[in-house]
């Protein structure tokens, strides 16, 4: 069976400086946050969140997903595989593409807050909503729930669209004009 493109093809000409993935975590789910926290992120100036979808997680995709701690498992104080695999695998997960001017992804990371809660700016997201601390995660030998991850830069908005999305969906990348941003409102959350 042939492949109808190469590996990365079926991105290509998209502007992947005006996209981020958001990734509510399963905590984030199970706290049912995720239109609050979706909410938030469309309230950002010509930002546009859609495509939201509810993902059950595979190892593979949580693996690709945090590879950086993987590479680095070493120098943590806990099993990163098995910690990952605890805290998504078989979970469910909510996904959401944000599409606004260059820039988005910094911009939504700003928002998102540092990743321990009890240190996060207060106004971020992680401020405002979380609950967990690395205090605590690191007392249950876990990992810190931090309610929600957005891509950090452009290449990784691309890895994450892969990883969570896939090449069937890439319609999504058109569904709005990354040039003239629609106005950001809370009707532009996609529903399920």
């Amino acid at each position: 069976m042939s492949r109808p493109f190469h590996s990365g093809d079926v991105v290509d000409g998209i502007d992947w400086d005006r996209w981020s993935v958001i990734l509510c975590k399963p905590d984030c789910v199970r706290r049912e946050l995720v239109d609050d926290v979706l909410a938030r992120f469309a309230a950002l100036p010509d930002t546009t969140v859609l495509g939201q979808m509810d993902v059950v997680v595979r190892p593979w995709q949580v693996h690709v997903h945090y590879w950086d701690m993987l590479v680095d498992a070493d120098w943590y104080e806990r099993d990163i595989p098995a910690c990952l695999d605890e805290m998504y695998v078989g979970k469910t997960v909510t996904v959401a593409l944000a599409c606004g001017p260059q820039g988005t992804a910094r911009t939504l990371r700003k928002l998102l807050g540092y990743f321990d809660p009890t240190q996060a700016v207060p106004g971020t997201i992680r401020a405002d909503l979380g609950e967990d601390s690395l205090d605590a995660a690191l007392a249950h030998g876990r990992l810190v729930e931090n309610l929600v991850h957005t891509s950090d830069d452009a290449a990784s908005a691309r890895r994450d669209f892969g990883t969570w999305y896939g090449a069937r969906r890439r319609s999504l990348l058109t569904a709005t004009t990354p040039s003239v941003p629609r106005q950001p409102s809370p009707s532009h959350i996609t529903e399920h």
